[in-house]
């Protein structure tokens, strides 16, 4: 990576694959990033993510009481702390998102690498200074207070340190009053032009 190239992680939770609605999102966002920005994607459903249960949970509980926190269970975390900025694009489901990218936020939540707790309360630690999120909606969500996705994403910009939160939703993408097709291509072109401007 050149001196002054910046690294955008780009979180891939579009479960439908081709088929999805979100992943065109993303396509137009990455597409935008400026020259200086090297883009790493992670497609989630591609890693092996676990939900920390059982033994799983135990191993990382003794690394970070070891303070070995250089282990390669760490390395999401490590990634998504050190990127100058971070997407994330899912879908809405369930009044929120999909699962896997739960499980992907409990692997990146640790203490000393993307946040430090103290008697003072918490701190981020992230390198970042934005954190995009990018989603589709079958009905009309956005401020409402039912949706909890989005709620959650920019209650983590805080908690991982970074400066800004941007939320780009295509919202009534199933209902039949709306063009889903047009209100798609005016969130696609939101995408790009946050993407330019970052």
């Amino acid at each position: 990576m050149g001196e002054n190239m910046r690294r955008a992680l780009l979180i891939d939770c579009c479960i439908r694959k081709k088929e999805s609605r979100t992943a065109r999102l993303l396509e137009a966002f990455a597409g935008a990033l400026q020259e200086d920005v090297e883009q790493d994607i992670l497609v989630l459903d591609e890693e092996n993510l676990s939900c920390l249960t059982g033994a799983y949970f135990e191993q990382r509980q003794k690394l970070l009481d070891q303070g070995r926190l250089d282990h390669p269970r760490f390395r999401y975390a490590h990634q998504f702390a050190e990127a100058d900025l971070v997407c994330i694009a899912a879908p809405f489901w369930d009044l929120s998102f999909p699962a896997l990218l739960k499980v992907y936020i409990e692997q990146i939540s640790v203490d000393s690498i993307t946040f430090s707790s103290s008697h003072g309360g918490l701190q981020g630690l992230c390198k970042g200074t934005d954190l995009v999120f990018l989603t589709t909606r079958g009905g009309v969500y956005t401020d409402d207070p039912m949706e909890m996705g989005s709620r959650y994403l920019d209650a983590l910009h805080v908690f991982f340190g970074f400066d800004r939160y941007h939320c780009i939703a295509a919202d009534g993408m199933d209902m039949s009053r709306f063009d889903s097709a047009a209100v798609l291509e005016d969130a696609k072109q939101k995408a790009r032009t946050l993407a330019a401007s970052l």
